[in-house]
């Protein structure tokens, strides 16, 4: 599947309103579906990626043996997922959804964002 198919799949997960595929390395987007004047998708993936080192350097300070498999931040109207992606070569990507609040099911779009990955990777 290419990238912007499985995107596209990743827009048709209930309440989408954006997703992206963005470098955590530069904060740049690779690729993106969606989005509005009221999200930027190209500022709010160069913000997350603070958001997904902030909880990396946590679990490192922690010494946990761990890895961050999602975050979920919870607005008044939205919800943002980060799933990072598994390493590849020496990339480092996440997926970056945002869904509406009142139409969206956390549980089938982290369940997309997983098939997602998987066609990303290959």
């Amino acid at each position: 599947m290419k990238l912007d198919d499985a995107l596209r799949d990743g827009m048709s997960v209930d309440g989408a309103i954006g997703i992206a595929l963005v470098d955590l390395r530069s904060g740049m987007l690779l690729a993106k579906q969606g989005g509005s004047s009221l999200l930027d998708l190209e500022l709010a993936g160069a913000l997350n990626t603070e958001v997904l080192r902030a909880k990396q350097r946590a679990i490192e300070g922690l010494q946990l043996d761990e890895t961050v498999q999602d975050i979920l931040v919870t607005l008044g109207g939205q919800y943002h997922i980060i799933m990072p992606l598994a390493k590849r070569n020496d990339e480092e990507l996440f997926l970056y959804l945002v869904l509406d609040k009142a139409r969206a099911n956390l549980a089938l779009a982290r369940h997309q964002l997983r098939r997602i990955e998987q066609a990303v990777r290959v």
